[in-house]
């Protein structure tokens, strides 16, 4: 235990470098594509771990969903430096993420908020508070999808 804390907190330190750095290290758009895509895939398997337990499928361990959301709020900053120019191709993302920047923008903070906080409440053992800022979170992620995101 005492090493995944050690490590949650070694990337919820590194997280801001990461990301600040991450666009210079795309040497090529396939680059970019690959570390967004990846960062995505992550953020939605940490999502979709607490919803068996906001649906009420699964008992409420406070502690796991902690542990969970502390790695989500880690990953939550990471894909947006990897949506550089010209790496669109071959990907669900739409034009409007370059034309409309200050909105796309706004979303990732949107998102980025709504993380921090299910970060909150995360721990408390309030289950109507977890799910209300779940569901807040997954708001955020749907309005991202639906206005830069290619529907399939």
């Amino acid at each position: 235990m005492k090493k995944i804390k050690l490590l949650l907190l070694a990337l919820t330190v590194a997280a801001p470098l990461f990301a600040q750095t991450a666009q210079a290290q795309f040497a090529k758009p396939e680059d970019a594509v690959k570390y967004r895509k990846a960062s995505l895939t992550l953020i939605s398997s940490h999502f979709g771990r607490m919803q068996p337990t906001v649906k009420g499928a699964t008992p409420y361990d406070a502690a796991a969903i902690k542990a969970n959301v502390d790695v989500l709020k880690t990953l939550s900053t990471l894909p947006w430096a990897a949506f550089t120019a010209g790496s669109q191709a071959g990907t669900d993302a739409k034009p409007e993420i370059w034309s409309d920047a200050a909105g796309f923008k706004q979303a990732q903070q949107k998102f980025e908020a709504a993380v921090v906080k299910l970060s909150e409440v995360s721990g408390s053992g309030d289950l109507e508070k977890l799910r209300a800022a779940f569901g807040d979170t997954a708001a955020s992620c749907k309005a991202c999808h639906d206005s830069y995101r290619v529907k399939k």
